[in-house]
């Protein structure tokens, strides 16, 4: 094992803490697993599904799936090379196991039901593990109950329906309507394999349990081919593959979208009310995944999630939604069940009504993947290619508008982010008709609004007491890191000014080093933001700063990898505690990582 020992993991109220989780799925789910043994959060069949498990969120009533041994044990971990099977080793006073683990594919896709396999193997002396599996109630809306069948006992929660399937050596000890308990006793050389089997409205498939066995090493070939197609050969490439692995995960296979993360209402800051759900694609999220996978030659999930985005839009109109649910429907308004959220964080929410915003930085992250896709040497389709010069109409109409900006924040305003996007899809579409990609007809239009917005922020975003970008127009007393993320409007516009603003916010947002707060007074409520630390690593890097791009780059990954994290991201990371903060995994934070290593490598 990689990853340093780490003594017996501590649960706090019987909360573990969230930068301890490692992440498993298939592209359909993800399943979250602490390092005591504990599955805490799945829900299943899908992303944005009712959680099976839900521990993470309510420790009094929410479901999980442990195997854990009988005496007390330190633990290490890590995946396997280039894969996305999970690996812990439990070592006791009289022996050691390893369990391997995985949400179970086939070298041929995703199979028709979802296949939670865990195999417990002996590597030394004897060691009792325990199987404590407890059905989650959905918030207590639902409540499980057990049939007998021919197979064994079959557990209804809901529409769901679900079997644990498991070798000879595993002895139920318990099992009711709610809950299985069970115990395995191996000696070395000897292994259990426990299989949990899920489907949703449909028969339930039995397996055999060798065959669940088999097919964790044939899941754990599937993603190693995966991994090894991936075109990077440039630096810190055991880090850009483990992130791209990370954004597989958020790659919902059934209709080709991108989640922003698994998970719902982990907060940013403890006890506070910034709990959201982002099992959803957002417009913005998507773009940069896409231009990840781009940069990594990932053409099957790239072209896919390209092409889903782009019906999307179509399907509901040519005006743009925030963010969308996986199936290509409108996000739900939020509700907010009665549970007791992560460590007391309420409210829980289901549902996002950032839905409803106006975003205005849309048009650059659709027309600036537009372009990456076309420079990857692929074609757009006519219907793609109207509709690229639509959204370039709009935004040709509507960059003089206020809106929420990238934070999406409930006060409308000029944001400088926004603006700076808007000139990007402008300049982005001009070279698109250009090169015939999109309807030519509206390109001196495009040219003149693109060049009428870069006066526009030169004049009314530019702070010369600050000698940096403003977060909005009009007010001196904000920054806001996320123009690290639009670094190339500087380097096209005034590189001189956007030099400086990085400047700017490294001293003022910078956590005393290489990580970020998002902007000016978020500190007093949340935690340093991954994604925004990556992307000043990335506008060093592309303003010719290489140096102080890698010394910000090697500082950022020191900290972030350490303490038996094995590189699962949530949104934020608090430099004072060394804990992690929000929804997990983070696209946002696995993306922006990629980028960085990519403008590095670019300009050195």
């Amino acid at each position: 094992m990689k990853n340093a020992v780490v003594h017996r993991p501590e649960r706090v109220k019987g909360f573990m803490g969230l930068g301890e989780y490692a992440a498993i799925g298939e592209g359909r789910s993800v399943a979250l697993i602490a390092p005591d043994g504990a599955i805490d959060w799945w829900c299943a069949p899908n992303l944005d599904s009712p959680p099976l498990f839900d521990r993470l969120l309510d420790t009094r009533t929410g479901g999980y799936f442990a195997l854990t041994p009988t005496e007390p044990y330190t633990v290490s971990r890590a995946y396997r090379d280039a894969s996305n099977v999970l690996e812990t080793c439990f070592k006791t006073a009289r022996g050691t196991v390893r369990i391997t683990e995985s949400i179970n594919s086939t070298l041929a896709g995703r199979l028709p039901w979802s296949e939670l396999a865990r195999r417990v193997e002996c590597t030394e002396g004897e060691v009792s593990v325990r199987l404590d599996l407890l059905f989650g109630t959905v918030g207590e809306t639902l409540s499980p109950w057990r049939s007998e069948t021919e197979q064994g006992g079959v557990y209804h929660i809901g529409d769901l329906m679900a079997i644990l399937l498991h070798s000879d050596n595993v002895t139920i000890s318990h099992a009711c309507d709610e809950k299985i308990e069970a115990e395995m006793v191996l000696q070395a050389g000897e292994r259990a394999v426990v299989g949990l089997v899920i489907t949703k409205n449909e028969p339930l498939a039995v397996p055999d349990i060798t065959a669940i066995d088999r097919r964790i090493e044939t899941s754990h070939k599937a993603w190693t081919e995966w991994a090894d197609g991936l075109t990077w050969e440039g630096c810190y490439k055991k880090h850009v593959v483990r992130s791209a692995l990370a954004l597989k995960f958020l790659w919902y296979s059934p209709t080709g979208a991108l989640a922003a993360a698994a998970t719902t209402s982990l907060p940013e800051g403890i006890g506070g009310v910034k709990n959201y759900d982002y099992r959803y694609a957002w417009v913005r999220d998507a773009c940069l995944i896409i231009k990840s996978f781009t940069i990594l030659g990932v053409l099957e999930e790239c072209k896919a999630a390209f092409s889903w985005l782009s019906q999307t839009i179509m399907k509901h109109g040519t005006e743009m939604r925030t963010c969308y649910t996986l199936d290509g429907e409108l996000v739900p308004r939020e509700r907010y069940p009665e549970l007791e959220g992560y460590k007391g964080s309420r409210p829980v929410r289901i549902g996002n009504n950032a839905r409803d915003q106006r975003q205005l930085s849309m048009y650059g992250d659709m027309l600036g993947v537009a372009k990456l896709f076309i420079e990857a040497g692929h074609i757009l389709d006519l219907n793609t290619s109207r509709l690229l010069g639509q959204l370039a109409n709009q935004c040709a109409d509507r960059w003089r508008m206020k809106d929420s900006g990238i934070w999406e924040l409930p006060e409308e305003r000029h944001y400088t982010h926004s603006k700076m996007c808007c000139w990007l899809a402008l300049d982005c579409a001009i070279v698109l008709a250009e090169d015939k990609h999109i309807e030519p007809t509206w390109k001196g239009r495009w040219v003149r609004e693109r060049d009428r917005i870069r006066d526009w922020i030169e004049e009314h975003c530019w702070s010369e007491s600050r000698q940096a970008y403003r977060f909005y127009a009009g007010d001196d007393h904000y920054l806001d890191a996320s123009l690290g993320l639009v670094s190339r409007y500087g380097n096209r516009v005034n590189p001189a000014r956007m030099k400086s603003t990085c400047y700017a916010i490294r001293q003022e947002l910078g956590a005393g080093g290489a990580m970020i707060y998002r902007y000016s007074g978020v500190e007093k409520e949340e935690s340093t933001f991954v994604a925004c630390s990556f992307w000043l690593v990335e506008a060093w890097a592309s303003l010719g700063e290489v140096a102080l791009a890698r010394e910000c780059m090697d500082e950022i990954l020191l900290k972030l990898c350490n303490r038996g994290n094995v590189e699962t991201f949530n949104e934020m990371f608090d430099i004072r505690t060394g804990e992690w903060r929000g929804n997990m995994p983070q696209g946002l934070s696995h993306l922006a990582l990629i980028s960085a290593a990519k403008a590095i490598a670019d300009n050195e």
